[in-house]
């Protein structure tokens, strides 16, 4: 089979970083979790940052933080990855634009999961924990530097500084607009954030992995279709 190998979405170099900054991310997700369980009321922890009100932010403020909760409503989460999978496409990664997808729907998917298994709420009956607006951010922003910093060929600490300060980045936005608006606990927002550092290293070995073995049972098959049509 000839051609250049398709690189992978997840480069080589960073997978050691990123993993065990996903498994501190992971115990983070699950430490909060178990303090919070069950909670309705901030923790000692929110308390030293911001007490979460609906009135916390006052215009113009409040029109950006609106604008920001946006992006992590259904309306403009699609919006935001329709526009990542183009612009894989465009560039002609294909395994970053099922990323784009997947990583997002893992993250999003894994926050709600864990919403009703922490059972944290927020305003009445609200769940909280962890936020999946800052998840669904923070997830597409580490798959966007993923893309870039195998692009440009990035080193393990450049590639991993550039994943971590487009994740710091994102979920700080997110977050800021969460607890601006009282919609979170700011500790649900590190919930969230922590969520998607956890879950897309591990998304993106899996993208990388499927594919691998697509392209190898495509190369296997190949000689055979061809003796079939010398035949």
């Amino acid at each position: 089979m000839t051609g250049r190998p398709v690189p992978a979405v997840l480069p080589p170099l960073l997978r050691a970083w990123l993993g065990s900054i996903a498994a501190l991310a992971a115990l983070t997700v699950v430490v909060f979790g178990v303090l919070y369980a069950g909670h309705s009321r901030p923790g000692t922890v929110d308390g030293w940052l911001v007490p979460p009100t609906a009135d916390s932010v006052r215009p113009p403020w409040r029109g950006v933080a609106l604008a920001t909760d946006f992006l992590g409503e259904p309306g403009g989460a699609v919006a935001l990855v329709v526009v990542a999978v183009v612009g894989c496409l465009l560039l002609r990664c294909p395994r970053a634009a099922v990323l784009a997808v997947a990583g997002a729907g893992v993250a999003v998917g894994t926050a709600t999961l864990l919403k009703f298994l922490v059972g944290r709420t927020i305003h009445g009956d609200n769940l909280s924990y962890p936020s999946g607006h800052t998840a669904f951010v923070t997830a597409l922003a580490v798959v966007v530097a993923l893309l870039t910093a195998g692009r440009l060929g990035l080193g393990r600490a450049g590639g991993t500084l550039l994943v971590l300060g487009a994740a710091v980045v994102a979920g700080a936005a997110m977050g800021w607009a969460q607890v601006a608006l009282g919609a979170h606990y700011p500790t649900d927002v590190l919930g969230g954030w922590c969520t998607a550092l956890a879950v897309i290293p591990a998304t993106a070995w899996l993208v990388d992995r499927a594919a691998d073995r697509w392209a190898t049972g495509r190369a296997l098959g190949r000689p055979e279709a061809d003796r079939q049509e010398r035949s």
